[in-house]
């Protein structure tokens, strides 16, 4: 009787399913999802000076909503500010508004952004497949899912992503025209690479599969959604064809492919002379996402297909409707303009972007239906025969269930842990304490932290070394060259004319940044390649000593932790 029970509340479609039930079961996936975004909020806010890994590039600049004097003629902020969808910096500018601290309100919105997944997720899997326990296998892997990414914990543009991907997906199943349009322009005005998925998506249900054979759909809905959905996309991609941006142009393949920027070892990899890795699981050329399955459960997914093919078996399989085609509508799309991305190499942004977001919502949507065809047939199966069955099938059940839900418990660090902590609070008050429009300049890796920490400039940082728009990145990578060639120059006036070009008013030297092995380090790889590195090396081999160990003792104007921050003014009076 129990075992009927469990069977009843686990595979029961909404069409039998009391509303009790549905309730039960969504508030399950919400609770999920509340618990995860209490994990990530905790690392969060554990400490003073914490910040997320890539709000670093995306964030740190929005703080100009509350004191439009902070970096002023700073490359790095108007670039970043330059390149923020217009839809993304609204929400920061709305919360600055109402006094919220950009970096402050950065934390806040992945548990908001977290339910909003949940409830589309749910909603969307109920459309394809309409079992509510399905549903809340397929929020919970989601959840757990972005647990291990650092996608939507980063409230940067791609974590508007995947609710705006599943708000599409849901809307457009149910018919909701309006709706499905309004998720569109959204996407646009977050994240417009997945905007062009979902056009495509719309001109693929054109057609249909009909007893083996391929024609055009009969259904007048679908040519509706579609003329208006691209109508919204050209209005939505107009402005970025029409615009010039002052950065501009994109970074040809021939260009990138001479920087080393561009190589396995580079701030920006992403060639690679192994095809198999580059094309198939490069991290921004290949197709396959990193980590797509994991958590490891993801892999029952992989069976859809068999469950499909022996259904008589697996009869549950048989609840699933029309909605199901979907996915392979959204894994068409997405293969198509991956292979676009590589074609117009650039000129679409990183190959990955396509099939990242929507791949990881296809092995979701997967995993759940497999997951629940599999514990109807096995349950069906126990019902129907001895004792031994039904101890088969309680054991089995139980081992799915722990390994659904217990699974981030086995895993150490989850939610993966991408925020950066400070631990230099002297150091960001010194410099917070300096005026706004200071320049720092600095090849250590806390330069990353000082613009966010700080709210002060920094000359370059490898944070900010992105090298896709040429109009930026050739004057980054000058100031590096520049900067690199002054702190280890044995020449005193070459170190002056370098302050004096660049305005720069603090140099920040690392613990033993003036030798050799310094450069060389792993922590170093960004600038080792570069021509003046080099030459330093061979310099300070020579015995050829930088001109700023000669003034670290008369221009040092403070030091922690064997971290030393030069005067540049005292420098320039230095003979």
């Amino acid at each position: 009787m129990l075992l009927t029970r469990l069977h009843e509340l686990i595979t029961t479609p909404t069409a039998k399913t009391s509303r009790g039930q549905m309730i039960f079961w969504f508030c399950l996936s919400l609770t999920f999802a509340l618990i995860y975004a209490w994990l990530g909020l905790r690392k969060a806010f554990d400490g003073e000076y914490v910040v997320q890994d890539d709000a670093r590039q995306h964030v740190f600049w929005m703080v100009r909503f509350l004191d439009p004097q902070l970096f002023p003629n700073d490359l790095i902020a108007d670039y970043f500010q330059s390149v923020a969808p217009a839809g993304y910096t609204s929400i920061y500018r709305l919360a600055a508004a109402a006094g919220i601290n950009p970096l402050f309100f950065n934390k806040l919105l992945p548990p908001v952004l977290g339910l909003i997944v949940t409830g589309y997720c749910f909603g969307l899997c109920l459309e394809i497949f309409p079992i509510p326990a399905a549903g809340f296998v397929a929020t919970l892997l989601f959840n757990q899912q972005m647990g291990f990414k650092d996608d939507i914990i980063s409230a940067t543009p791609r974590a508007f992503a995947y609710p705006l991907l599943l708000a599409f997906l849901y809307y457009l199943l149910r018919g909701k025209l309006w709706q499905t349009l309004g998720a569109i322009a959204l996407l646009g005005l977050f994240y417009p690479q997945v905007l062009l998925l979902c056009a495509l998506i719309l001109v693929l249900r054109l057609l249909d599969w009909e007893n083996g054979k391929l024609g055009f759909s009969q259904r007048r809905s679908d040519y509706i959604f579609c003329a208006a959905g691209l109508g919204v996309t050209f209005l939505i991609l107009l402005p970025f064809a029409l615009n010039t941006s002052e950065y501009g142009p994109a970074i040809t393949v021939a260009e990138a492919k001479t920087l080393p920027e561009f190589w396995p070892t580079g701030r920006s990899s992403f060639f690679n002379e192994n095809l198999a890795k580059f094309f198939i699981v490069g991290g921004r050329s290949g197709m396959f996402p990193k980590a797509i399955l994991t958590p490891v459960t993801l892999c029952v997914g992989l069976l859809l297909p068999l469950l499909l093919a022996f259904s008589r078996r697996f009869p549950l399989v048989k609840q699933l409707g029309s909605g199901i085609k979907i996915l392979p509508q959204m894994l068409l799309a997405s293969i198509a303009l991956f292979s676009a991305a590589h074609a117009l190499l650039f000129k679409l942004h990183l190959p990955s972007r396509y099939t990242g977001y929507s791949l990881r919502v296809i092995i979701v949507l997967a995993s759940a239906i497999a997951f629940t065809t599999i514990l109807d047939a096995l349950l069906k199966w126990a019902q129907q025969g001895t004792f031994p069955r039904k101890i088969i099938a309680w054991v089995t059940v139980a081992i799915v269930s722990i390994s659904l839900l217990c699974y981030p418990s086995f895993v150490k660090s989850f939610p993966r842990n991408s925020y950066k902590h400070g631990k230099l609070p002297e150091l960001y008050q010194f410099f917070s304490q300096q005026p706004k429009d200071i320049l720092i300049a600095s090849v250590a890796g806390e330069a990353d932290l000082l613009p966010s920490f700080t709210q002060r400039s920094v000359l370059v940082a490898r944070e900010y070394a992105i090298p896709y728009q040429l109009g930026y990145y050739r004057q980054f990578r000058q100031r590096l060259l520049d900067l690199v060639r002054a702190q280890y120059s044995p020449d005193l006036a070459e170190v002056q004319k370098f302050i004096q070009t660049y305005g720069v008013d603090f140099i920040l030297l690392d613990p033993g940044a003036l030798t050799p092995e310094y450069i060389s380090s792993r922590r170093q790889r960004w600038i080792i390649e570069m021509q003046p590195a080099q030459a330093a090396i061979d310099n300070m081999k020579q015995g050829k000593t930088p001109a700023l160990a000669k003034v670290i003792n008369s221009c040092q104007a403070f030091q922690t932790q064997g971290m030393v921050v030069l005067d540049a003014n005292c420098i320039l009076n230095q003979s």
